[in-house]
């Protein structure tokens, strides 16, 4: 079929998919992780943390239906033999097959175009973004070719985390703004770590966010990387690309600006160089 407007394709090689099948996948994954599976529709994808019984993010999940009850989680590669190991403490006796199925599937961007036309079957992402979730044997999309950074530079302009090894387990959900990108149900009912994460959310306001930024620096920003702006806060990495300019654009997780520094803050970022950074704006508002 010709493309009125070509669509930009992009290979997502970096991330795996957990299959959950049987009858009670859903049930069981209603009680796991952070939003509610009952919004889970064809044709789209629900995003949910996936988090330790202390709130703290273990691996975010970009959750796909599949035929009958069956779910497909998407996650970065490096994470699935562990994040299928963690679940599979929590199955006992629920009818439920949990397999690490990253072999059997490829997953690609798709940005703009026709792609709803093209590929009735891709998933809505994010704005004119889709997912196309695909079997191994199946011919990739043909398309106008978009590098990984280009996809990761539009999460971050999305404001949209990611969790990777270095960073599985450091964040509490709302320093990630799951609670901003439609990722946690606060009405659902109780899932691992939900007690944390309620009680961050109506108890008080949470002092550390992830927010964007974008520096000349040379340093290292790779994920789980700290270190001190110039104003004294200290910041953690969470994703980062380098622009065509050669500046780099990155999600940080910081104390908001006027709020007092923590004495994890200053442990963490206290031995760095002070980085020269600018904020950027991000999509939604952060709660006050």
């Amino acid at each position: 079929m010709t493309h009125r407007y070509p669509a930009a394709i992009c290979p997502l090689q970096d991330l795996g998919a957990l299959h959950f099948s049987g009858p009670e996948a859903h049930h069981f994954l209603q009680g796991q992780v952070s939003n509610d599976l009952t919004r889970l529709a064809p044709g789209s994808i629900l995003r949910a943390g996936l988090h330790n019984s202390q709130g703290r993010v273990l691996a975010l999940l970009w959750l796909a239906a599949l035929s009958g009850t069956d779910v497909l989680a998407l996650l970065p590669r490096e994470l699935a033999p562990a994040m299928a190991a963690h679940l599979r403490r929590y199955l006992l006796r629920a009818k439920v097959t949990l397999s690490d199925a990253s072999a059997q599937y490829r997953v690609f961007g798709i940005q703009a175009g026709d792609a709803a036309h093209t590929w009735p079957e891709a998933r809505l992402y994010e704005g004119s973004r889709r997912i196309l979730i695909q079997t191994a044997s199946e011919p990739a999309p043909a398309g106008e070719p978009m590098s990984r950074e280009q996809w990761r530079a539009l999460d971050i302009a999305a404001g949209i985390a990611q969790v990777y090894a270095p960073t599985s387990g450091q964040f509490v959900a709302q320093m990630l703004n799951l609670d901003c990108i439609d990722a946690i149900s606060f009405s659902k009912g109780c899932y691992t770590g939900q007690e944390v994460i309620a009680r961050a959310h109506y108890r008080g306001r949470v002092k550390r966010r992830m927010q964007r930024f974008e520096t000349g620096s040379s340093q290292p920003l790779t994920p789980g990387e700290v270190g001190q702006f110039e104003d004294a806060r200290a910041f953690r990495v969470v994703d980062c690309v380098v622009r065509a300019d050669g500046w780099r654009e990155f999600l940080g997780v910081a104390p908001l600006p006027g709020a007092a520094h923590e004495a994890e803050d200053a442990r963490t970022g206290g031995a760095a160089h002070a980085l020269a950074a600018r904020a950027l704006p991000l999509p939604y508002e952060l709660p006050e």
